[in-house]
């Protein structure tokens, strides 16, 4: 009983609308997942489950933050990039710790991803990459927490302005592509890479080509089998 109310409760806060821009974290993701999000398409919804471990990564971000402010090294938290046409973002935290800035970005994932983390995540890395681009920053930090242990690592990361570029890039390419109505070929991977494993478009993705294709005509096909389920 209680247990369907408090699952409605984060169901009920899922929202599907469409995405007007491109954000600093989905530099690295699927470029076919991010154009379904432009065209809001259909989606499967995450379960509550997933919503509450969401949930709980933010109280640990909060809790990074205290620390920082007691520690007197954090300049700001939760800063956004300086205003940009096609991308936006809100990096944790800018830090200046003996007297060198850094931009802080905080990530929290269970016991076993945690133990298996050898080297930073590729995707973490873009992103970092973005925000050091935009606040002109030479060094961030790849903050990780072990959810369950509360362990933590670290890696120091240079700025890249090659692979900055290179990211942003891709962005106006696929930002073509969304315009154009293009939908982009699957990722690299498919079935089996781990954003696929939890993709909420990976039913629509199924359904297409493994090249690219005509949104509207693929819309139609959706639209026409949802209508005979």
């Amino acid at each position: 009983m209680l247990k369907e109310l408090i699952d409605k409760f984060y169901l009920d806060q899922q929202k599907s609308r469409e995405q007007v821009h491109f954000y600093i974290t989905d530099a690295g993701k699927c470029p076919r997942a991010v154009f379904f999000k432009f065209k809001n398409a259909p989606r499967k919804k995450m379960d509550a489950r997933i919503l509450r471990i969401f949930e709980k990564g933010e109280y640990l971000h909060r809790n990074i933050f205290n620390i920082l402010y007691r520690l007197r090294i954090g300049i700001t938290t939760e800063i956004k990039i300086p205003a940009q046409e096609i991308v936006s973002g809100r990096a944790d935290a800018i830090l200046c710790i003996d007297n060198q800035n850094y931009v802080l970005d905080i990530k929290s994932m269970n016991s076993m991803i945690f133990k298996n983390l050898i080297e930073p995540k590729e995707e973490n890395i873009y992103q970092l990459q973005l925000y050091l681009h935009f606040f002109e920053i030479k060094k961030g930090i790849l903050l990780y927490i072990d959810k369950d242990k509360q362990d933590i690592k670290e890696f120091i990361i240079e700025y890249d302005p090659n692979l900055a570029k290179s990211l942003l890039k891709d962005f106006e390419e696929l930002k073509k592509k969304i315009e154009a109505d293009i939908v982009p070929k699957r990722f690299d991977g498919w079935p089996d890479n781990w954003q696929c494993q939890y993709c909420q478009f990976r039913e629509i993705c199924s359904m297409a080509d493994g090249g690219e294709m005509n949104w509207k005509e693929f819309k139609d096909k959706i639209e026409s089998i949802q209508i005979k389920e």
